[in-house]
């Protein structure tokens, strides 16, 4: 852009400054007193742009001196391809008699060596035309009525600058600017390539699809080159992708300044290049890194160069294997082939650029050489030459002109009412507004030969729809442009880039990918965490947190596992978390399940023993009932700790706990039934040699109804709160504890204190019928009982609060067979002890004697 302003600059400054009598040297710097280098007259004209040479000199400028011309230099025949095309799709319109049938139209191609300066002297010749008026100014009206080029974004947007201002439309094939669609800036512009907005954001899906994170850019330093870069660079960094460097070049840049892009490129660890570089870049990057010779790196281009033929020689083969790079669909142009080979300079004898093109095609000249250079005779033949001019294998470029050409013409058949007469011939026109074409060319919506259809969006821009290419070698050792892949803009996202299943060829010639990235991948189970002062391709790999998971490589964050999941061991899925209950199968539960079956059998064996000798004064003498009813509480007692074994249901939460309850107050109400037996047994006024019968009523209605109260407690918890199966989550994270939640602690601490009450009355009583004569002082033995008793459930308590998981139901079920074991053994381990081992004190005599050791 700084050329352009540069020579706008220049426009202001000599026409201020020196007036109207030097306008005459403007017009020679930007008129152009030249020729066309192509022209036909026509009833109407269309003018052409092309960089047909590709070397510019650049004179210096100052306001003293008359400015010298630009000299262009080196023929490019792609370029001159394009225009002959352009040429070609005139001739065929005016051959048509359903298109234009009366009209005939006529072209000028001028060169803008695809440059900002000879672009600003190419639209000045084509607005202004090559002729001057009697007062040496520069005419006024147009020559042309739209113009089809120019090559380059920069060229373009300075001849939009001039045309726009006379709304001369300006229909493009292959600059690609996004900037070009603004169309406040631009209400005259139009093209039938896809703009760089689509473009970039294409190759940045691409470097991400093929999992590169980490890649170089070199960018041409015009708008083309900036304009798509800055684009690319915005898309990449969205879709995770980092540049290491972004380096820019211009075809007018000393040598010294490629040469550092070059070794920026050499020096640095990214493997992958993406070059959004203009054909003029492209070919003087390439001889520096020939020179330095710079190979293994993986190019992907933009659509400038990656179909360019001369490119696929073999001097560059080394350098741009397996490229990959999005370019616009080939197609195919009746006839052009033809057209191209009929190109001679016997058509036009007076038209230098014919013989340049001849001469530099077939080596020769048409004057007279000292060096022995062959003399051109005008007859060679172009079928024997292969070169980018007569190439029509990938017509990509070319047929954006062709269309660029039936796009304007077809506006002119709407503009002209064309075939709406009996005649079918157009309505004559002696001028043509260019804003007219303009708005007609707007509307065009038409379908070529081939079948493709060509239309304008509000922007002036055709579907954005994209082959991606990469450069493979023939059987014959060629390179060939294969197409691999595809991409369209109008599809939603995650269906816009396709591949189409033929192996891609990379760099070293193999079809294995080549990586590319700052940090190794993070695998499974692993975060990235970004490194400081660098971008965030490059990183450190730290394992995830337990109870997090990254299920995929390079995850950015780890992420929780939901409530009742925990990570397995390598933190790459969730797993359901391990449900802890104490089961029957593990040792703490098989150990008390059998502690528990064995004091169930003791007990009944008591219960055999007693029975057996249940006609014996000592049976007797302790209630036999209520001994019985005690010894089968206690079985209870034992059995009942089984129900807190195993997985906790809804059934097992309600039965342990108050089974637990009613087990205990029976058990406690036989105690404090034979306690108070024996204390009013021997309180009573009766003679020192009996002992009184207490009343059988009165002990059962005391053990009944204080099991009762035990049991109304219970139904009221069960009623109001009962306990239920919970998964506890809160206390372990990495395990789920399934217990019985209580419902309500009042109702479980009311059914213990109750018990707890019981066994306080059933110690008070033994204690106070301590000092019993010792023959039958079966209230020592409850005073132990209790004692035991009272300190396990005293001991219960913190122990219970503070325990952990399934060890807190250990604790209730080792308290429970505690206390029954204490039981068991207090009481009637020193009856089981006479009855079988001490047979003669099982008499009535032994029992109803007092102790006469203790009284001598």
């Amino acid at each position: 852009m700084s050329d352009c302003v540069y020579v706008m600059l220049l426009l202001v400054l000599f026409i201020g400054a020196f007036g109207a009598e030097e306008d005459t040297v403007l017009c020679e710097m930007l008129g152009s007193p030249e020729f066309p280098l192509l022209s036909k007259e026509g009833d109407f004209t269309i003018g052409g742009a092309f960089s047909i040479h590709s070397q510019i000199s650049k004179p210096p400028l100052s306001f003293t001196d008359t400015p010298e011309p630009l000299v262009c230099s080196r023929i490019n025949f792609r370029e001159f391809r394009f225009a002959q095309t352009m040429i070609f799709a005139i001739e065929e319109i005016n051959n048509s008699s359903s298109l234009l049938p009366n009209i005939s139209l006529g072209y000028k191609v001028f060169d803008s060596c695809g440059s900002t300066l000879p672009a600003t002297r190419v639209v000045m010749g084509l607005m202004n035309g090559e002729e001057r008026t009697l007062g040496k100014t520069c005419s006024s009206q147009s020559s042309v009525h739209a113009i089809i080029g120019a090559s380059e974004s920069s060229s373009t947007i300075v001849m939009l600058q001039i045309s726009g201002i006379f709304k001369v439309p300006v229909i493009s094939h292959f600059a690609t600017c996004a900037c070009l669609s603004n169309r406040k800036e631009y209400p005259s512009f139009f093209r039938t390539i896809p703009s760089d907005y689509y473009q970039s954001r294409a190759l940045a899906k691409l470097v991400k699809h093929l999992g590169w994170t980490w890649v170089g850019a070199v960018r041409s330093d015009n708008d083309y080159g900036n304009n798509g870069m800055a684009t690319f660079i915005t898309a990449a960094n969205q879709e995770g992708v980092c540049i290491e460097y972004s380096e820019a070049i211009s075809r007018t840049d000393p040598s010294e300044q490629v040469a550092r892009v070059v070794r920026v490129i050499r020096s640095g660890t990214a493997r992958v290049l993406v070059a959004f570089l203009a054909q003029g870049e492209m070919n003087i990057l390439l001889e520096e890194a020939v020179k330095q010779n710079m190979t293994g790196l993986q190019w992907v281009g933009s659509e400038s160069w990656i179909t360019a033929g001369h490119l696929a020689s073999k001097r560059y083969s080394a350098i741009l294997a397996g490229s990959l790079g999005f370019t616009i669909r080939k197609t195919k142009i009746t006839g052009l082939r033809e057209f191209l080979l009929q190109v001679n300079p016997r058509q036009d004898p007076q038209s230098n650029v014919l013989k340049e093109f001849w001469e530099a095609t077939f080596g020769c000249s048409f004057q007279f050489s000292m060096h022995g250079q062959t003399q051109c005779s005008g007859s060679e033949r172009l079928e024997d030459i292969n070169n980018p001019f007569t190439d029509v294998s990938e017509l990509r470029i070319s047929n954006n002109v062709y269309k660029a050409v039936y796009a304007v013409a077809h506006a002119m058949h709407n503009m002209l009412k064309c075939g709406e007469e009996v005649n079918k011939s157009c309505i004559w026109k002696d001028h043509l507004e260019p804003n007219q074409v303009v708005e007609h060319l707007q509307g065009v919506n038409f379908t070529l030969q081939s079948g493709e259809r060509v239309y304008f969006d509000g922007n002036g821009d055709p579907a954005a729809t994209y082959e991606l290419v990469n450069w493979q070698k023939n059987q014959a050792g060629d390179t060939v442009f294969v197409a691999v892949g595809s991409y369209d803009a109008s599809l939603p996202n995650g269906k816009q880039f396709t591949m189409n299943g033929i192996n891609i060829i990379w760099a070293d010639g193999s079809s294995k990918r080549p990586q590319s990235v700052c940090s190794e991948s993070c695998l499974p189970g692993f975060r990235q965490a970004v490194i400081k002062g660098k971008p965030i391709c490059c990183f450190f790999c730290i394992a995830c947190a337990a109870g997090e998971i990254s299920n995929s490589n390079n995850s950015g964050e780890c992420s929780r596992c939901p409530l009742e999941y925990w990570s397995n061991e390598d933190h790459s899925q969730c797993v359901p978390k391990v449900i802890e209950f104490l089961s029957y199968g593990e040792t703490m539960g098989a150990l008390l399940t059998t502690l528990s079956l064995f004091g169930a059998s003791l007990t009944l064996v008591v219960s055999c023993v007693f029975f057996r000798f249940r006609h014996t004064p000592l049976v007797k003498a302790s209630n036999s009932e209520l001994s019985f009813l005690l010894l089968f509480s206690l079985t209870l007692c034992f059995l009942c700790s089984l129900t807190f074994i195993g997985r906790p249901t809804e059934w097992s939460c309600m039965l342990r706990h108050t089974a637990f309850g009613i087990t205990f107050a029976l058990c406690m109400s036989c105690i404090l039934a034979k306690t108070m037996a024996v204390v009013i047994a021997f309180k009573a006024k009766k003679p020192a040699n009996t002992v009184p019968q207490c009343s059988a009523p009165l002990q059962r209605t005391s053990v009944l109804s204080c099991t009762l109260l035990q049991v109304l407690v219970c139904v009221l918890w069960l009623t109001l709160a009962p306990p239920l199966p919970y998964k506890n989550t809160a206390h372990a994270t990495e395990r789920i504890i399934l217990e019985c939640d209580l419902g309500s602690p009042i109702g479980f601490w009311a059914v213990l204190g109750y018990i707890g009450l019981l066994a306080v009355l059933c110690l008070i009583l033994a204690f106070l019928a301590r000092k019993l004569p010792d023959n039958f002082n079966e209230a020592k033995f409850i005073t132990f009982s209790m004692l035991i008793f009272c300190a396990v459930w005293v001991t219960f308590i913190p122990a219970y609060v503070s325990s952990p998981g399934k060890f807190t139901v250990a604790v209730e079920i080792f308290a429970i067979l505690a206390s029954s074991f204490g039981l068991l053994f207090c009481i009637y381990a020193p009856k089981c002890y006479i009855l079988i081992m001490k047979p003669e004190r099982n008499t009535k005599k032994h029992m109803m004697g007092r102790n006469q050791s203790k009284s001598l």
